[in-house]
């Protein structure tokens, strides 16, 4: 099997090949164009920790509820994000013995969707291109929009979970948003920070895919992106805008 590097280097030549070809971008949203909600998570497992009747650490807190967040998600009945942020943080509660109220503490979840920072290179990179982009996100509708009003973003497109009733990685998310820009995906590429619901769901849906990795982690070389990216600054040199390479103004 080949290194990670050789496989970072194949996949940026051949997306940069393809350049000429990329018509339209689909964008995730948190952890892509702002800044995903880590630190108020790691809060809250903070919080819950020190409220249980059994000894367990922040980090136990924030895996069991992952796993349980994960777990709703793919189920079969569709849930918004904010019932199944507190219903699976109730789950681990209760299983912890816990004395505090899961809805007050996912409160401070639910602002920060809605007035999340963003993230650097994100402004430049989206007022250069002239591509059109279609934001595709498991937040619920009216976190998103409240976002980007607050931001000031406008798009071409905006899909969310509410919309589809089905969450990313699943390919119905990437197809409506496909037909939200009215064209296909040999002209498309998705842009996302989740190795998961981004970069395998986009190749699910027959998807060119950049991962944005923003923890710094290495790729595995059975889920790697068609090319990797700290931020979406370094997208320009990798994208076509009316043929060309478009280079963007680097932010320190």
């Amino acid at each position: 099997m080949p290194d990670e590097d050789r496989i970072v280097i194949d996949m940026r030549v051949v997306l940069h090949d393809a350049a000429r070809m990329v018509k339209g971008l689909l964008l995730d949203f948190y952890g892509t164009v702002v800044e995903e909600d880590d630190r108020v998570v790691a809060a809250i497992c903070h919080d819950v920790a020190a409220s249980t009747a059994v000894q367990v650490t922040p980090a136990q807190v924030g895996t069991a509820w992952w796993r349980a967040f994960q777990a709703a998600m793919a189920a079969s009945d569709f849930r918004s994000q904010r019932e199944i942020a507190v219903a699976s943080l109730a789950e681990v509660a209760m299983t912890l013995e816990c004395r505090g109220d899961p809805a007050g503490w996912c409160e401070r979840q639910f602002a920060y969707w809605r007035r999340p920072p963003m993230r650097a290179g994100s402004r430049a990179f989206l007022e250069a291109t002239d591509l059109p982009i279609c934001i595709v996100s498991n937040i619920d509708r009216d976190d998103l929009e409240a976002a980007l009003e607050y931001h000031g973003l406008a798009f071409t497109a905006v899909v969310t979970s509410d919309d589809v009733r089905v969450y990313k990685p699943a390919p119905a998310m990437f197809q409506q948003a496909l037909a939200a820009l009215g064209l296909d995906g040999d002209h498309v590429v998705h842009v996302g920070d989740s190795l998961t619901a981004d970069v395998a769901g986009a190749h699910a849906a027959g998807l060119a895919a950049i991962w944005v990795n923003r923890r710094g982690r290495e790729a595995p070389p059975w889920l790697a992106a068609r090319h990797i990216v700290e931020s979406l600054t370094e997208l320009g040199p990798m994208l076509s805008v009316h043929g060309q390479p478009r280079p963007l103004p680097e932010v320190r």
